[in-house]
């Protein structure tokens, strides 16, 4: 079957992304509600120790695929390609799960969370879960299929939630929700099955394996880089500083990962795919047309966290958690410098870097490591929140432009799609911050202070913005070209 058979590249994009807007909204929503309400049944020390387990999972399952989801999505050739994936994620999967496992109580130890060592051990059976579900849920989003995807997610939610609250309410604590976690992710794994038409298939091609590998390695390392350096503060704090401390962090860095969750999702789910057939030649504009309305949209939000952060914690949260507010305020616009990063990661990739993404992780570490000890010496955990975002800036930023450079992109055309959006990002943060100065409670700062900065932003903002929305749309349509491979629709995940 050829691609012919299927509709328009844009129409797919477009679809895609309509559905991926959707789940994250919806999910993003609901989370947000979910999350206030433990904030207010669990302690900050109960959000430390949970932090503390949390990191060592998140490290360990970007290895967990091996990076074989990002080539299945990219592949000429899923097909032949899909069993010996899933037999080498099912293998690396496994031998995670028992890892983790083994050394729970000594890595709970060694991070100053004693309390940590069997909510690790439970949570490493989501490393096991993970790389059995590499293959359909890359069948998923090879066909832009983000409507079954957001019914995965949104019973992945249900079910998670409702045990979450359940268990916590039943006096399980941190315990209630490893445990919900790990039901949940149990039950999207059967549904990407079903949904994606997909069976449990492994086999071992040896003419396969080295270029999987080759690929995927690469993109292992990087991810658990990525996810590395995002835990060197959740291991500084939780070393130097103890549970309480890092409770209060947590929360802050949750809150600002609002943008990178929610926009971010939607941009990775039709990312890598989408630059995989528009990407081109050594002057490529496929980055840039989509960086404009992305970088729009995170600023904005990043801004509003960042100058609305005491409002949002004392309203949401309570006073309890308002030491969160000072890390936040850091932490906001680090969140939206995220979502680039997410974005120019997905290009790289697509564009068959892979190796690339890695060393960007590895000078991103570098820098990190000795920047978050500083400034945890200096000024706690809003040292480590501002060393996060010093970093990005002086070198994560840097990096990232030299990739892209010889990867094909377009700088440019990229830094003209920048400088707008930071130059209407002055004025709305000053007239949110006038207005929050001028108002006595939390709401009336929060409801005011975002509508000022918000609508001096729109306003400032709003006709470049639809220039490049349009502008992205003409690029896509008049570069579409039929799909380059064998679409996955030739096994049995057809079912769309």
């Amino acid at each position: 079957m050829t691609a012919t058979a299927y509709p328009g590249l844009r129409q797919r994009i477009g679809h895609g992304l309509a559905w991926s807007s959707v789940n994250s909204l919806v999910l993003r929503l609901s989370s947000f509600a979910v999350g206030i309400v433990l904030a207010w049944l669990l302690a900050p020390a109960q959000f430390g120790v949970f932090a503390v387990a949390l990191s060592v999972q998140a490290v360990l399952i970007s290895l967990a695929d091996l990076g074989m989801s990002a080539d299945l999505v990219r592949s000429e050739d899923p097909v032949r390609k899909a069993p010996t994936v899933a037999s080498l994620a099912a293998v690396s999967g496994t031998v995670l799960t028992v890892t983790m496992a083994a050394s729970a109580q000594g890595l709970a130890d060694l991070l100053g969370s004693h309390e940590a060592g069997p909510v690790i051990a439970v949570m490493s059976l989501s490393l096991l879960l993970a790389s059995l579900g590499v293959v359909p849920y890359a069948a998923l989003q090879r066909l832009f299929a983000q409507k079954k995807i957001f019914g995965i997610s949104c019973v992945e939610f249900v079910v998670g939630t409702s045990l979450t609250i359940a268990l916590v309410l039943a006096g399980w604590g941190v315990m209630g929700l490893a445990v919900a976690r790990i039901s949940s992710q149990a039950v999207s794994l059967v549904l990407q099955f079903v949904l994606s038409g997909e069976r449990p298939r492994f086999g071992f091609d040896r003419h396969v394996a080295p270029g999987v590998l080759d690929y995927g390695l690469p993109v292992a390392g990087a991810n658990m880089l990525s996810w590395a350096l995002l835990n060197v503060d959740t291991v500084a704090i939780s070393r130097l500083a103890g549970p309480v401390a890092l409770g209060f962090y947590f929360l802050a860095f949750n809150i600002s990962n609002w943008p990178m969750s929610a926009l971010g999702q939607v941009v990775r789910s039709v990312s890598i795919p989408a630059f995989a057939r528009l990407a081109r030649g050594r002057s490529d504009q496929s980055f840039a047309a989509m960086l404009g309305p992305v970088w729009a949209v995170s600023l904005l939000a990043g801004l509003m966290l960042a100058v609305l952060a005491g409002p949002v914690v004392q309203l949401v949260y309570g006073p309890k958690w308002l030491p969160a507010s000072l890390i936040l305020g850091w932490l906001g616009i680090f969140g939206a410098l995220r979502t680039l990063f997410d974005l120019s990661a997905s290009y790289l990739l697509a564009r068959g870097a892979a190796r690339v993404t890695l060393f960007v992780q590895v000078a991103w570490i570098a820098g990190l490591i000795p920047a978050v000890l500083l400034g945890i010496s200096l000024d706690g955990t809003a040292g480590v929140a501002a060393a996060h975002l010093a970093t990005a800036l002086l070198v994560v930023c840097p990096a990232y432009a030299v990739s892209l450079k010889r990867s094909g992109a377009d700088l440019r055309a990229v830094a003209s799609k920048l400088w707008p959006p930071l130059a209407a990002a002055i004025p709305a943060a000053a007239a949110a911050m006038v207005t929050i100065s001028l108002l006595p409670t939390p709401l009336t700062q929060l409801l005011a202070g975002g509508a000022a900065g918000t609508g001096v932003y729109i306003l400032l903002l709003a006709r470049w913005f639809s220039r490049q929305v349009r502008a992205a749309a003409r690029w896509a349509s008049d570069t579409e070209t039929p799909d380059r491979g064998k679409e996955v629709s030739e096994t049995p995940a057809s079912t769309s």
